[in-house]
């Protein structure tokens, strides 16, 4: 997967997984990251432990119901680890600017759809290519076909939280409150895999993959939400932000990072978390068998399922783009028919005009945040097309010694109801009127040329 290799310290030009990039200084080399994968949020750890501790009444207090971030907020003042991690959640850090965390909200609900399709096609699918990220989500159970759709929607529930408002951001504030519980959900899994190597130590191979959920896979995480977003996933759709937006969505990340206990330094900046996307395709991305099973359940869970309806077909093709065919090759997504090929590039040819037009109009810039706003969240409450109610980011998906995770089986290739797939076929319908009607303005003109009696004098 690499035409050059790179050399610390210089422009050489390196070529990943269909992505080029020069290396520079502030890229970080495998051996450079390595350390990464050994350390992990232990303050986290230590704090669930002492909470699990706590007796609650009725179903609360059997093993995994506890809700963690309840008993947090209620005991912190008892315990001094516990105050610990309250008051480190609940500072804001100085490199906040509440400002610069609405714009980049609004940069979210500004391009939502093409953002959700990087989210769920080239951040989480393509992510199925890191080796070492996959070992744990096998262990949980929570990407097997039958579950990983509403697996999805709770991630989805994270980031609309996250996105909410700037006041959403503040401690108190659901994507504040759910951040905090996505860490201690993180540290559930963690401490849960350790216990079951201490029973059985070829169970998880720690010397290979390092601590699961670990500081570098939780920068990983961070970066498939946003820099792979603005700078991958974006570009291939067409659609490229402003060196303004890029800095906002990023650093309204850098912040969610800060609340679930990952480094924060990766994303100071755009430059740094470019650089930070690059270093991780070198280091990280190396398909596996398990990997191919992850992607492959991800594509049957989705099929023909709200709230975008699309074909297997079409969500592979749309795969590829977002992936480049190196990576979807390893991780046997299929070859796309041209019929599919074009889909996409209809799709594309639409968010992207759509992307470019609706922005420039403020206006109409803030009417569509406001209305995409509205209906991501109730289509996410809606029981049909979404949860049905709020998730609290319970430990449902609990790793045990003989869990692990198979490919699914197709359900059903029938359509229930019109789709994604409908704008792309505007676009292409859009692309095709377009081109006809420059054709036939150019011929019309090419016609009335030489009855122009001033171009004539100027032949002349």
């Amino acid at each position: 997967m690499v035409l050059k290799r790179p050399r610390k310290g210089n422009s050489t030009e390196c070529h990943y997984w269909g992505y080029s990039f020069h290396w520079t200084d502030l890229h970080r080399s495998e051996e450079e990251l390595h350390p990464l994968v050994h350390t992990y949020d232990s303050l986290a750890d230590e704090c669930v432990t002492r909470l699990n501790r706590i007796p609650t009444e009725g179903d609360s207090d059997k093993p995994f119901k506890k809700d963690l971030y309840a008993l947090l907020e209620k005991h912190a003042d008892k315990d001094p680890k516990l105050q610990e991690l309250w008051t480190q959640v609940n500072t804001i850090p100085d490199w906040v600017d509440w400002a610069q965390i609405q714009r980049g909200q609004d940069v979210f609900f500004r391009y939502g759809l093409p953002i959700l399709n990087v989210l769920s096609f080239e951040s989480l699918l393509g992510g199925m290519g890191a080796i070492r990220v996959v070992e744990t989500l096998a262990r949980t159970g929570g990407f097997g076909a039958k579950v990983v759709r509403r697996r999805l929607l709770e991630t989805l529930q994270h980031v609309l939280q996250v996105n909410s408002s700037a006041e959403g951001m503040k401690p108190g504030g659901e994507g504040h409150v759910s951040s905090v519980r996505v860490r201690l959900l993180h540290s559930c899994v963690r401490l849960k895999i350790m216990s079951l190597v201490e029973q059985k130590p070829d169970y998880y191979d720690i010397e290979k993959y390092g601590t699961p959920i670990n500081d570098l896979d939780c920068i990983g995480t961070i970066n498939t939400f946003c820099s792979s977003v603005v700078y991958l996933g974006l570009p291939r759709q067409g659609i490229f932000l402003s060196t303004q937006e890029i800095e906002d969505y990023i650093a309204l990340w850098r912040l969610v990072a800060y609340y679930m206990g990952t480094p924060t330094e990766p994303f100071e900046n755009a430059s740094r978390a470019r650089a930070t996307m690059e270093s991780l395709l070198i280091s990280e991305i190396d398909p596996t068998e398990i990997g191919k099973v992850l992607a492959k359940n991800i594509i049957i869970g989705l099929e023909n399922t709200a709230p975008a309806y699309a074909s297997k077909e079409f969500m592979e093709a749309l795969s590829r783009l977002l992936n480049g065919d190196m990576l979807a090759d390893e991780l046997d997504i299929p070859r796309s028919t041209l019929y599919y090929r074009l889909m996409v590039w209809g799709y594309c040819f639409w968010v992207s005009g759509v992307s470019y037009v609706v922005p420039r109009i403020s206006f109409l810039d803030r009417f569509a945040i406001s209305v995409r706003r509205k209906f991501f969240n109730r289509m996410l409450l809606d029981e049909k097309m979404g949860l049905g109610g709020e998730a609290r980011f319970e430990f449902k998906y609990v790793p045990t010694l003989t869990r692990t995770t198979r490919v699914g089986q197709r359900r059903s290739t029938k359509f229930e109801r019109p789709g994604v797939e409908n704008l792309a076929r505007l676009g292409l319908l859009a692309a095709f009127t377009g081109i006809v009607t420059i054709c036939l303005s150019l011929l019309f003109a090419l016609r009335i040329l030489p009855a122009n009696p001033l171009l004539q004098v100027v032949r002349v």
